[in-house]
């Protein structure tokens, strides 16, 4: 990241890496803490998507070609949508900081 973050902004960044792991998590390792690294490198490019689009299909689009192009796997029908919203619930109660993904 290389520079201090306002606190919403840190919020965000930290939420978008919980959605990552916990709900994007394409290869599924989310059930266990020794690979909580795996996606972080994405992190940057999704959090600076968030920053800059007020739709998620940047997101979306930039996900499907992680894991098309740079994993190998298949194609899902259904693109991940992240709503990165920094004051919005997301009425997740098993990880309280995650951004609500819809499927769409």
């Amino acid at each position: 990241m290389g520079q201090k973050l306002p606190p919403q902004k840190m919020e965000l960044y930290k939420r978008i890496d919980e959605v990552l792991f916990y709900k994007w998590d394409p290869i599924g390792i989310s059930d266990g803490n020794w690979a909580r690294d795996e996606y972080q490198s994405y992190l940057p490019q999704v959090f600076k998507l968030a920053l800059e689009n007020n739709s998620p299909e940047p997101i979306a689009n930039y996900l499907t070609i992680i894991t098309t192009e740079n994993m190998g796997l298949s194609e899902v029908k259904q693109h991940v949508r992240i709503l990165a919203n920094v004051n919005g619930d997301s009425g997740d109660h098993e990880h309280p900081t995650c951004l609500h993904i819809g499927l769409s």
